[in-house]
């Protein structure tokens, strides 16, 4: 399998590639944003790790124009911060997973299985229908795109994904333990308010403008998906 590093510290990134190698993928280095675009647009990579700050294109900007493109490649990001703000905005950029420096190098490796994993598993699974639909809510999982009473809904990567795990469970209380794993993955910070933060985006923008609203809080619980409340 393939991985690409985005890291424009040499000594980070031999260390990356020593490591990753010894697990049995084969890894390209790239030494800016742009350069990584190129090798993208010349070699099929399963997984891409790229450091966010970076000299030229940040890898904020990198992701972003990686998810516009089209390419769902797993992502993960390096960061030597790790503020809540900055994790928010690396997910709604379209990064998958978040390690800060300085990490172990096992961690990684299980990041990059898990992630592995995750798609595999979406490769081979058979879906009947592109489209799921509650009440006049309708979420469209090949274009990406959410309508409601016909209006388009602009959803950030993460919001899509929130809304995605919601709609398969409708009328039914889900735990933020739930979520945690079906939507971030089994390496979720336990410690942030992360799912909060992102159910309050999703009102804002599946109910603000319309009378009838569908995601409800169960305080010290939960969330749910419902018109009946």
């Amino acid at each position: 399998m393939k991985i690409l590093i985005v890291e424009d510290n040499s000594r980070v990134s031999a260390l990356l590639k020593r490591g990753l190698e010894s697990q049995g993928y084969q890894v390209y280095i790239a030494e800016e944003a742009e350069e990584g675009l190129i090798l993208l647009g010349k070699i099929d990579f399963e997984l891409i790790i790229t450091d966010i700050m970076l000299a030229g294109m940040d890898g904020i900007t990198f992701c972003k124009k990686i998810r516009q493109s089209g390419k769902k490649i797993p992502i993960i990001m390096l960061t030597a911060l790790g503020t809540i703000d900055e994790k928010i905005e690396g997910f709604d950029a379209g990064a998958d997973d978040y390690l800060v420096k300085p990490f172990e190098i096992r961690e990684l490796y299980a990041r990059v299985k898990a992630l592995l994993q995750r798609k595999n598993d979406a490769v081979h699974t058979v879906e009947e229908t592109s489209q799921i639909t509650y009440n006049d809510l309708v979420l469209d999982k090949r274009t990406k795109v959410v309508y409601r009473q016909g209006i388009t809904i602009n959803l950030t990567p993460k919001e899509f994904n929130l809304l995605h795990f919601l709609m398969q469970h409708p009328e039914r209380l889900l735990t933020r333990d739930e979520i945690a794993d079906n939507v971030w993955g089994n390496n979720f910070d336990t410690g942030t308010n992360y799912i909060d933060v992102y159910i309050a985006y999703l009102r804002k923008k599946i109910d603000k403008d319309f009378d009838q609203k569908l995601i409800h809080t169960k305080v010290g619980m939960g969330f749910i998906l419902s018109n009946k409340i």
